[in-house]
């Protein structure tokens, strides 16, 4: 049995780690996820270690449209008339959706290679600060602070955040992204598809055998999609 929304929204507000069910029918993958203001050089490893997938990091809709955070699919588009390559290579046959929500990848300024735990954890932990701070800021000034902190591309991939979250799309980029604004906090989660030792996607029963092991609690996106339409109507 899952846990409550109660309690997962208890243990994002005190920083720590959660997973996350899509739903049937889609992916049908169990993402390991933490606020991204909470990250720091452990938390890449457990990520890294005991997820095994990507490290991506979600970008809440007032963030990327504030800021211009281009989708990658368009930044293509418009590349491929100088690279012919591009227009050969279109995502439009996902089998679990239409869109990839992928924008740039970014490097905070002060890394290294970027790879690194304490580099990725340093460009994470930044990027939720940064974001957090451009509320009510002129655009302009936005998007210049941003090319102050980070530059492109990089080692931690951003994920923009449908407009409208699980009202428009189910995926672990809404639905994370809408489980930080029912605790409400900023929402940028970092997030981490969980591999078995196979090498294959994670059950949703090995996931709740680790959550147990790890004292981490596991909870389905219907029950997000449930509580954020309760709230908002």
């Amino acid at each position: 049995m899952n846990d409550s929304i109660e309690e997962v929204i208890r243990t994002v507000k005190e920083g720590r780690f959660a997973m996350i069910y899509d739903v049937d029918g889609r992916e049908e993958e169990v993402d390991l996820v933490i606020p991204s203001f909470n990250v720091g050089p452990d938390e890449v490893r457990r990520l890294r270690r005991d997820a095994g997938g990507l490290i991506c990091v979600t970008v809440p809709p007032e963030t990327w449209k504030e800021l211009e955070l281009p989708y990658l699919h368009e930044v293509y588009k418009h590349a491929s008339s100088e690279y012919e390559i591009l227009s050969h290579m279109k995502a439009d046959d996902i089998p679990y959706d239409e869109i990839s929500t992928f924008t740039l990848s970014v490097n905070h300024r002060d890394t290294f290679t970027g790879i690194s735990d304490d580099d990725r954890a340093l460009t994470i932990s930044k990027f939720a600060e940064i974001g957090e701070s451009l509320e009510g800021m002129d655009d302009d000034d936005a998007r210049r602070l941003f090319g102050k902190e980070f530059r492109t591309p990089g080692h931690v991939f951003l994920l923009n955040a449908t407009d409208g979250l699980v009202d428009n799309r189910m995926g672990h980029t809404e639905l994370t992204t809408a489980l930080l604004v029912l605790a409400d906090m900023y929402p940028s989660m970092t997030i981490c598809e969980m591999l078995s030792s196979d090498g294959d996607s994670m059950t949703e029963a090995e996931a709740a055998e680790y959550g147990k092991a790890n004292d981490i609690p596991l909870l389905e996106g219907k029950d997000i999609k449930k509580a954020w339409e309760k709230r908002h109507g």
